[in-house]
């Protein structure tokens, strides 16, 4: 389930992109399949095990095009080991929510985009979220857990400040809030209640099969309930301060 859309994103085989925060490497992977030459960047060694286990697999299976390259990496989103202008793309998703210091997260990814590179940078969307923090604390008052609601403007704004211009953003993921307000209303670790086991089920079937229903219906209802909102970037080849 890729919540970046990787054709706008423009990834060309050999550009040196990193996932920042990439979990269990949904876009990793997927940067990798184009040709990129990709580093997974996560504060989880058990995660990137995983995801190092899978780049090996999907390199096995022929799917790389000449240029691409993978591996992963452990460490701090707050401190990156990387120099300055380092990466042609710069991938965060789902990540800022989580991290105290945001505007220091922002500005670490700016450092290491080069001039003229192109980032994607997503959160949850301010109105289904709020709805989950309504229904249930136990969805956002946990140990690393979300820990502030973006307005997507707010962000843009940070975005900005930063150096970074905004090219375009758009929403993801609708029929994954119905899901999650479900899920917040019985118990998020409730994971026995058929209503969101049902609703689960479907969400498993959609991401298999892609029938044209549900696909139609994610389409026009993104705009609407859209679980993400998605931001995508570009760092200006002349500095902004300098114009």
């Amino acid at each position: 389930m890729l919540t970046v859309d990787f054709d706008r994103l423009g990834v060309k085989p050999g550009d040196k992109a990193i996932d920042i925060g990439a979990g269990a490497g949904r876009h990793s992977f997927e940067l990798y399949r184009r040709g990129a030459d990709v580093i997974a960047f996560d504060q989880s060694v058990s995660d990137m095990e995983s995801v190092a286990q899978m780049f090996g697999a999907i390199e096995l299976e022929g799917q790389i095009p000449d240029g691409g390259k993978a591996r992963t990496e452990v460490g701090d989103a707050l401190n990156l080991p990387y120099a300055d202008d380092s990466f042609d793309i710069v991938l965060i998703s789902e990540v800022l929510e989580h991290v105290p210091e945001d505007r220091r997260a922002i500005a670490e990814l700016t450092r290491i985009l080069k001039p003229g590179g192109v980032a994607a940078v997503t959160v949850p969307r301010s109105f289904p979220e709020k709805i989950c923090w309504a229904l249930s604390d136990a969805y956002h008052e946990v140990e690393g857990g979300h820990i502030r609601i973006y307005r997507a403007d707010a962000l843009a704004g940070k975005l900005a400040d930063a150096g970074l211009t905004v090219t375009h953003q758009h929403h993801a993921h609708a029929l994954h809030s119905p899901y999650w307000w479900l899920k917040c209303a019985v118990g998020v670790e409730n994971n026995d209640h058929p209503l969101p086991k049902a609703y689960h089920q479907m969400l498993v079937w959609d991401l298999m099969k892609g029938p044209w229903l549900t696909r139609t219906a994610e389409k026009i209802l993104n705009p609407v309930i859209g679980k993400s909102v998605v931001f995508y970037l570009e760092k200006p080849k002349v500095p902004v301060a300098a114009r």
